[in-house]
């Protein structure tokens, strides 16, 4: 069963439409319902570019936190062979929220790092609703140190809302952990690309996507807090969640104009939900072509370049 967001009614009231002229056709043979169908499939297909086309930033921020939304797994296991995940931080304990590991891309040995936030309740609360915790990202750093010595190309998926803010998490060096992995990417001298699939909210999102090249899915969003907790900021009122949402430029054609990240990767009309299967091919060629820019560049070249990269962003505005 679909999952429609409230400003995809239009699309679901002739959806609805449609599923009951196909029962109708089904339970009696004699009515022939495929002109109607058609034409409503038609005026489906209408709708849906007409809305996608003007989606505002709280809507596009829907999109990328809809529940059926591919997920990180769903990309491992449609992009790379031989993934072997590796668990614990070999100080505390293993976060389920990062999933990290070696695996093969194309054929070509690589280390794959994502949040996961897991598709219906158990997998959700296994994964902690793909909020990490300091374990999850000494994971990552323990990853990414083999990726160094070996000399494997980093892949990051990025999906969370954020680092999970728990007294535990934060008793045990949240902050310092991000930062830590944060530091870790900046200085890789292998090649790195990210990708924001979903959500990148704040530090805990940039701890894994500090990369050569920075890519973002369409309908992806990409902040410093997410746009209730700058509503409960600034005015004290999560309700203006959609508000704080234009305000802050957290889009992907928002971040593209101000040099934040490096390209879009488009997605389906109606979003990535719709047609997963195609959108993970387009994101696989678009690291598949990053990595064929980036491995012919020096290891100290590919550090330089990365630092730079950064330090760069917000001086040209």
């Amino acid at each position: 069963m679909h999952n429609y967001l409230d400003f995809e009614k239009p699309i679901s009231d002739l959806e609805a439409k449609i599923r009951e002229l196909k029962k109708i056709a089904e339970e009696d043979e004699s009515i022939d319902t495929s002109e109607e169908i058609s034409r409503l499939e038609s005026r489906v297909d209408e709708a849906m570019v007409e809305i996608y086309s003007k989606l505002n930033a709280w809507q596009k921020t829907q999109v990328a936190r809809h529940p059926q939304r591919p997920h990180f797994v769903d990309y491992a296991e449609a992009l790379f062979t031989e993934f072997t995940p590796l668990a614990g931080d070999r100080k505390f304990a293993e976060d389920a929220a990062i999933q990290a590991g070696l695996a093969r891309f194309r054929g070509q040995p690589v280390a794959v790092i994502g949040q996961e936030k897991g598709n219906d309740t158990k997998s959700r609360i296994k994964h902690n609703f793909g909020s990490p915790r300091p374990e999850g990202y000494r994971k990552a750093i323990r990853v990414m140190e083999m990726a160094d010595r070996f000399g494997l190309p980093v892949i990051t998926l990025i999906d969370t809302a954020g680092a999970y803010p728990g007294v535990g998490a934060e008793e045990r060096g949240q902050a310092e952990a991000i930062a830590r992995s944060t530091e870790m990417c900046l200085g890789l001298k292998v090649p790195m690309v990210s990708v924001v699939i979903g959500e990148g909210g704040s530090g805990g999102a940039i701890a894994i996507a500090t990369g050569n090249r920075v890519y973002m899915l369409e309908h992806a969003i990409y902040s410093v807090i997410s746009p209730e907790g700058a509503a409960s900021i600034l005015w004290r009122d999560s309700t203006r969640a959609k508000e704080a949402a234009t305000n802050m430029k957290i889009t992907a054609e928002d971040l593209k104009g101000l040099g934040i990240i490096d390209a879009i990767i488009p997605e389906p009309v109606g979003g990535a939900h719709r047609a997963p299967d195609r959108v993970i091919g387009m994101t696989g060629d678009v690291i598949a072509t990053a990595l064929a820019e980036l491995t012919p560049i020096s290891g100290d070249q590919l550090r330089t370049d990365r630092r730079q990269k950064f330090l760069d962003i917000g001086r040209n505005l």
